[in-house]
């Protein structure tokens, strides 16, 4: 029997609620092995975006509670088939933080896929992995793509650009994770 493919999840305080639970569902029902590594190991606040009628932008509410599994001190990336971020406001930080920056880069490195979902393409444009590349994400990241040289996708919900695969948001779910499972079948 072939050992399930390890997915490791990088998110923290803040990181978007249905974003991270659908993410580790879909993984475990697919027979992958999801692993939430965060700044430090602890019991972290999700939050839940939403829109609201009169609202210019999204609101954000109190989301659920999450266990990451590892910090990112301990992320060997040898050890993982693919590596997902999710979104929320977590990725305002993280993309400060060496350690996430240095993971995200040897993923790219050993030719493994990176997927990215809504605010988590903040992390590849820190991480220099946007230049010349087809991105979707939340529309007001759009910005930070285009500055750094990747082309903003503004009618397809989910894209694959080489070994990196990004979405929209939480509504992009079904493009976003067929673009995923085609990805770690074919691998």
């Amino acid at each position: 029997m072939p050992t399930a493919k390890k997915i490791l999840i990088i998110t923290g305080d803040a990181g978007e609620s249905f974003e991270i639970l659908y993410a580790c569902h879909r993984l475990r029902e697919a027979g992958c092995k999801p692993v939430i590594a965060a700044p430090q190991v602890k019991r972290m606040n999700l939050v839940m975006h939403d829109f609201e009628p009169g609202w210019d932008t999204y609101v954000e509410r109190k989301g659920y509670l999450v266990e990451s599994d590892i910090s990112f001190d301990e992320v060997d990336t040898a050890d993982y088939d693919a590596l997902l971020m999710p979104g929320g406001r977590a990725p305002e930080y993280l993309r400060n933080d060496a350690r996430v920056i240095k993971i995200v880069k040897d993923f790219f490195d050993a030719g493994k896929y990176i997927f990215a979902i809504c605010h988590g393409s903040q992390i590849l444009v820190t991480a220099g992995l946007v230049d010349k590349r087809k991105i979707a994400c939340y529309e007001h990241v759009k910005f930070e793509v285009e500055a750094c040289g990747g082309i903003y996708v503004a009618n397809d919900e989910a894209v694959q650009d080489g070994k990196i695969v990004t979405g929209k948001t939480w509504q992009s779910h079904p493009e976003f994770y067929k673009i995923v499972f085609s990805c770690l079948e074919a691998q």
